[in-house]
């Protein structure tokens, strides 16, 4: 990754915000949630404040609050727009900023989200990427009715750590797939010469006769090669596997450290997964992903996120750390998991139409007079914000 003085953020959205009784703020405009203007007016807002992208949630299945089967909670939002067609839906409206939907590798196709992706990188031009994702409930699973998956009743038995490692293997094998449909086009292979009546260079078209344990596709692919090459790839990651996935396919991963000496550790077990899958000299960036929410004085923001989970019934509680304070303070905690190894953070708004905006004008600001983030935007591209070179094409000949 070519130097930079600048870290990296991005947001996360998820529905009204990140914490369950969101929806429930006059802000928020539940109402909206499912019109094009409501994710839209999120991006601009995002876009505003210079950041290097937004992801999108998404999932095979409602939301829930139980981690691997279906509630019957009615108090929460449920329900969402598929991320990749959303994502296409906004980014022409934008200029700078980059998106990347979520996509669950288990039980869709390479072929299918390779395409998709692709296009999102033409009608962006060039500011795509993905986040792959696994799913272990059987629910899902039975949405689709090609396999079934088993309950997980323990995490840390045996039976539910080679399931685990199953998936995120065939996720990884899905990633390949995914990044050699994208280069099954070589970039010079449209002609487009009407003189001639040639539209396209057959021999630079390729087949990717991609062989898998799970899946095998032969390619090429209908849509050509993306603007930027490769669209960034990324991963949330929370433990060795995981790690792995992120070392072997991934841009960007995202990890969830609590502190700085976590941090530290977790950076050094993904450059070591690295050096394993063959990528020591790859740029991989790692993110830190954190919950915020943020106020000018910090007992307004501890007042509202007790405010908010009273409404919900219960205290609120996350994968992610959750920060609650002022920008500045959480400028001084980004600047140290910096410090810890991390090269950029994933935000997660706890409520999208206070918090968002806070991290826009009050966070953003704050590590501009620090030296800490950019003032203007320095590419034109997603691959380019993160400083990540455009790869050549693995079929071509030189």
């Amino acid at each position: 990754m070519s130097p930079s003085p600048s870290l990296h953020l991005a947001v996360a959205l998820d529905g009204t915000g990140w914490h369950p009784a969101s929806w429930r703020e006059p802000v928020s405009r539940p109402q909206d949630l499912f019109t094009a203007g409501h994710w839209a007016g999120l991006v601009a807002e995002a876009e505003r404040g210079l950041l290097d992208f937004v992801t999108f949630e998404d999932g095979l299945g409602l939301q829930s609050s139980h981690l691997l089967e279906p509630d019957d909670r009615t108090d929460q939002v449920r329900g969402r727009l598929d991320a990749v067609l959303l994502a296409a839906r906004i980014a022409p409206l934008t200029r700078h900023i980059g998106f990347v939907p979520t996509v669950v590798a288990t039980h869709t196709e390479p072929f299918h989200i390779s395409k998709a992706i692709a296009t999102l990188d033409y009608v962006s031009t060039g500011r795509a990427g993905l986040r792959v994702q696994i799913t272990a409930r059987p629910n899902e699973a039975a949405h689709f009715g090609r396999r079934t998956i088993p309950r997980i009743e323990a995490f840390d038995s045996p039976d539910a750590q080679e399931l685990v490692t199953d998936l995120f293997d065939e996720a990884a094998d899905y990633v390949e797939a995914v990044r050699r449909l994208w280069d099954s086009w070589e970039d010079d292979a449209e002609i487009r010469d009407v003189t001639t009546g040639r539209f396209i260079d057959r021999d630079k078209l390729h087949y990717i006769d991609f062989e898998g344990s799970h899946f095998s596709v032969k390619g090429p692919s209908i849509t050509p090669r993306p603007p930027q090459g490769q669209p960034v790839v990324s991963a949330l990651a929370h433990q060795t596997v995981p790690y792995r996935l992120v070392a072997r396919q991934a841009d960007i991963g995202y990890v969830t450290p609590h502190d700085a000496g976590q941090a530290r550790a977790i950076v050094a077990e993904i450059r070591a997964e690295q050096e394993t899958a063959g990528r020591a000299a790859e740029p991989v960036h790692v993110f830190g992903d954190l919950v915020v929410f943020l106020d000018d004085d910090p007992a307004e923001a501890a007042a509202r996120r007790d405010r908010l989970d009273t409404l919900a019934g219960e205290e609120y509680r996350s994968d992610a750390r959750i920060f609650t304070g002022t920008p500045a303070q959480l400028a001084d905690l980004l600047e140290e998991l910096r410090a810890a190894g991390l090269t950029g953070f994933r935000l997660r708004p706890a409520v999208h139409g206070h918090d968002l905006p806070a991290i826009t004008r009050g966070l953003v600001p704050e590590l501009q007079r620090r030296d800490a983030f950019r003032r203007t935007y320095e590419a034109d591209t997603l691959r380019g914000l993160l400083g990540l070179t455009r790869p050549a094409n693995r079929y071509a000949t030189a």
